[in-house]
């Protein structure tokens, strides 16, 4: 006999189907299971530039430190995936960024998803990446996936390609079973990373990490990691493409996900021109803009040092006059990549 505590869970659950979620699933709010490693994490330095992680965390292990009374977290999957990288395409972008930013559109979702929590009884906070918690342990719990040894959460339908939010709520809602670790022995992701960032099973140091090198570090990319950085603009998605859970994966229903044409029929060596009017136009509600112009072009100017030729010099060597050191600095480290490669 259903009780009113399942049929309120399947009624959130309908709901998050119709407002485009993948899954949706229940775990209790508690301390995160992995808090004590989420402590030293922290104390080996292991966050690099990324101050708020240090911030708060208390509140990111224990749901009850944000809401009062919490009793459930609901956790909710989005398929972002937009398929392969587009043809005759001289760089990579991690597929999460090919278009508009997912904060956006999904805390849309989120917020007609507590409206109905709300008429429920509930009281919520709702985030997708945005607060202190640590939402992959409760995903874990839900059995909304597992976490992979790259510290990046896998599900059974959706492999790797997906974004996690979550609802921290006072509703007492039947918790699901998790679903269990099922990397095996399989080490693809470990073994891809061009940096060796995942220094074990279950931990990044950040500080090594191309998507932290490339969007979060604010300063020079330290040269000992340009070369692996390769022709990567923004982010690296090489941990999450050597998944084998990858071959149950769909392209995402959410065509705002899918490749931005305006911005992928661009060469290289073409970001170089844009001033920072241009550049915010073209990256408009993209989570690209946030790094802005002198970041994005940084990474432009270390991509063109991995795989640029003689051709893209008059540009490099523009950039290279270009008043923001960060941008300057790179673009003379490329041009002297570059003529390298071009001796005989």
């Amino acid at each position: 006999m259903k009780t009113n505590r399942h049929i309120a869970k399947q009624n959130i659950q309908r709901i998050a189907r119709e407002l485009g979620f993948d899954d949706c699933r229940v775990s209790r709010a508690k301390e995160a299971t992995h808090a004590e490693a989420y402590r030293q994490w922290i104390a080996d330095g292991c966050a690099g530039d990324m101050a708020w992680l240090e911030r708060n965390v208390e509140r990111r292990i224990d749901p009850a430190e944000v809401v009062d009374g919490a009793f459930s977290v609901v956790s909710l999957a989005l398929n972002y995936f937009p398929g392969d990288n587009p043809e005759d395409v001289d760089y990579r972008i991690a597929r999460y960024a090919w278009n508009e930013d997912y904060h956006d559109v999904i805390e849309e979702k989120l917020k007609d998803l507590n409206l109905a929590m709300e008429e429920l009884g509930g009281v919520q906070r709702f985030y997708t990446d945005t607060g202190p918690v640590l939402e992959r342990d409760f995903a874990t719990d839900s059995g909304l996936g597992w976490n992979g040894k790259s510290t990046v959460q896998i599900h059974r339908r959706l492999g790797t390609w997906f974004f996690l939010a979550e609802l921290i709520t006072t509703l007492d809602l039947p918790p699901d079973e998790p679903f269990g670790d099922h990397c095996g022995k399989c080490t693809r992701c470990i073994d891809a990373c061009p940096t060796g960032a995942i220094t074990e099973s279950h931990r990044v140091d950040a500080r090594r990490c191309i998507s932290y090198l490339t969007i979060e570090h604010h300063g020079a990319i330290p040269v000992e990691f340009r070369k692996q950085i390769g022709n990567r603009i923004y982010g690296c998605d090489d941990c999450l493409d050597v998944c084998p859970w990858n071959r149950f994966a769909q392209i995402s229903r959410e065509t705002r996900f899918h490749a931005r044409q305006s911005v992928f029929q661009h060469q290289l060596r073409d970001f170089l021109t844009l001033d920072d009017n241009v550049f915010r136009k073209l990256f408009a509600k993209s989570p690209i803009k946030r790094i802005k112009r002198n970041r994005f072009l940084r990474n432009v100017c270390v991509a063109l040092g991995n795989v640029g030729g003689e051709k893209d010099l008059p540009a490099l060597e523009r950039a290279a006059g270009d008043e923001d050191n960060l941008i300057s600095e790179h673009a003379s480290w490329a041009i002297r990549e570059i003529k390298k490669r071009a001796q005989p």
